[in-house]
């Protein structure tokens, strides 16, 4: 085989983003969250009640899969199969100083990207912290006895303000998603290309080499 052609199938060859813990994680998390987000439409447009199901029925699928919400990322991150999410999750929390020149400058600053983007990671960040509220804010709105109206009052609108925000980022998500098809088939396949890395990912293909090496 040629010098050309080795390099070819060399940058072709898969190299694994995401295991199948992560993916199972995401894609329950996911589910999840659409769920909450159908069963929020007719709770918050009380006239859609009794087109599908009642509104206890409503209410208990929408408590339960807000309370499930986190579970998928727990399990994921715990044992000895969680290794690749903890190193993930430790990701999002690492800054360097290009990442957030980066940010900074609009995505204007050049730097070598590593396995998440700064958009990726600022999505993860935004996102983790609407669910925590969220999750607070749901439980106070669950057991409401426990809390004076006026603070009742305030976790519902807050509740309503952050389901819209997360809604909004989720969508965002989508979308780049869908723009960026190598990216998401890793989402379902668990691998990318080497030659997707080396021109997306330097950083974290460095990382993989060195890993390997």
């Amino acid at each position: 085989m040629s010098r050309r052609g080795t390099q070819a199938q060399r940058g072709a060859a898969p190299l694994v983003r995401f295991d199948a813990v992560q993916r199972a994680a995401h894609w329950t998390t996911s589910a999840l969250f659409f769920c909450l987000l159908a069963t929020a439409i007719p709770l918050y447009f009380g006239s859609l009640f009794g087109t599908v199901l009642n509104r206890h029925t409503v209410e208990e699928i929408h408590l339960w899969s807000g309370l499930a919400l986190p579970v998928p990322l727990l399990v994921a991150a715990l044992g000895s199969w969680g290794g690749r999410t903890r190193r993930d999750l430790r990701r999002f929390i690492y800054w360097s100083r290009d990442e957030s020149a980066w940010l900074r400058t609009m995505g204007r600053a050049r730097f070598r990207t590593g396995k998440f983007n700064p958009g990726q990671k600022l999505n993860a960040v935004v996102l983790g912290g609407l669910f925590v509220v969220l999750l607070c804010t749901g439980a106070m709105l669950r057991w409401f006895e426990y809390f004076p109206v006026s603070t009742r009052t305030a976790a519902t609108f807050v509740h309503d303000s952050f389901a819209l925000a997360a809604t909004i980022v989720v969508a965002g998500h989508v979308a780049m998603a869908l723009a960026h098809p190598t990216a998401l088939r890793s989402m379902f396949s668990g691998s990318v290309p080497e030659r997707w890395a080396s021109e997306r990912a330097p950083s974290w293909l460095d990382e993989v080499s060195a890993r390997d090496s």
